[in-house]
Formats: structure tokens, sequence, C-alpha cells
């Protein structure tokens, strides 16, 4: 599933998924959402912005 990542504000991101769906999510949705994904650095994931 590839993604893209937009911080709004210090405690919310947006997730673009590439089918479509958008969904804003708190620091801790966030993170749950990146483990289960395999990813387990936050920061190092906006900093890559697009993860596929």
């Amino acid at each position: 599933m590839s993604f893209n990542l937009n911080r709004i504000n210090p405690n919310q991101t947006q997730v673009f998924f590439h089918d479509g769906r958008l969904e804003t999510m708190t620091n801790e949705e966030l993170e749950e959402f990146l483990l289960q994904m395999g990813l387990s650095d936050v920061n190092e994931a906006l900093e890559q912005n697009l993860i596929e």
C-alpha cells in the first residue's frame, strides 16, 4: 500500500492513499498505523514523505 504523509499541525497528519482515500490522524493514530505498516519511526516516515 502506498501513501503520502502531510503534517498539518503538531498533532495531526494527513495520510493520502494512492487509491484516493484521505485520512487525518492524530500522532497516536499515526504511530499505530505506521507500526501496522512495518515502520517504527514517525519522523523518518514524515521525512521520506512517500512510502511504498
